[in-house]
């Protein structure tokens, strides 16, 4: 397989606190990885980090990225090589639409226009798919969304921005079955042999649906233990005490 992502002995920082202790990975092109962890044990750094967060700082160690170092690469031109996030708590966006919204976003990123006609039946095609009432798309973004509707808006941007990574940032939480099942479906359709996902979460929600090739589980800032999907299992039988001693 070829290699999309290598990040070697990454230490990151917030507000002079040291979140990440030296993070090793490297993620193929068409697996599907999972971060597991406590609550504080560094996934959320970890996912922004790779997107370039500037409110995180690398203090030391690399981020590779289909053969390029982008460890210094501003956030909108790692989403141009194909790196996309969803957030684990999407903020709204008042006066855009998320017709426009998305529609600017592909533009800026495949540096095309987009046609509208064309756009808009793909958008329908992909809402329908997500159970997504199509009204949403000349709504505000976000706005007066439920938070199940703001995971699938996320959901909803992947799809149509087709990027080469998917980190998605604990997109499972607070979602209810159905939404979870909707959510895993969508990223299930997305993944394919050219891209990669990596899904940080603390619940195994969404890995029923989703088979991951690699299971990391992050305790106090270091993967403390890699694994199949078996170490899921592992997790929720015996929980998180036994992988603290090792961090």
């Amino acid at each position: 397989m070829a290699e999309l992502l290598q990040i070697k002995d990454l230490e990151v920082s917030v507000e002079d606190k040291k979140i990440l202790k030296g993070i090793d990975l490297t993620i193929n092109k068409g697996e599907i990885h999972v971060v597991m962890g406590t609550n504080g044990a560094g996934k959320s750094t970890l996912a922004n980090a790779i997107m370039g967060n500037p409110l995180y700082t690398v203090d030391k160690g690399s981020i590779t990225f289909d053969g390029e170092n982008i460890t210094e690469d501003a956030v909108n031109d790692r989403a141009k090589k194909g790196i996309f996030m969803s957030f684990q708590n999407p903020i709204s966006v008042p006066g855009i639409t998320v017709e426009n919204f998305i529609r600017t976003a592909k533009s800026t990123i495949t540096g095309e226009t987009v046609r509208a006609l064309a756009f808009k039946k793909e958008l329908k095609q992909k809402m329908d798919e997500l159970s997504f009432d199509t009204s949403y798309a000349q709504r505000y973004v976000n706005e007066g969304f439920s938070g199940g509707e703001r995971k699938k808006n996320e959901i909803l941007q992947m799809s149509i921005l087709n990027p080469k990574l998917a980190i998605l940032d604990e997109t499972d939480s607070g979602l209810d079955v159905d939404a979870v099942r909707i959510v895993s479906e969508g990223v299930g359709r997305f993944h394919n042999e050219d891209n990669a996902v990596l899904i940080i979460t603390h619940h195994n929600q969404i890995l029923q649906k989703l088979k991951p090739d690699f299971v990391h589980v992050l305790i106090n800032g270091k993967i403390v233990k890699t694994g199949d999907a078996s170490l899921v299992r592992e997790i929720e039988e015996t929980g998180y005490d036994a992988y603290k001693t090792l961090a």
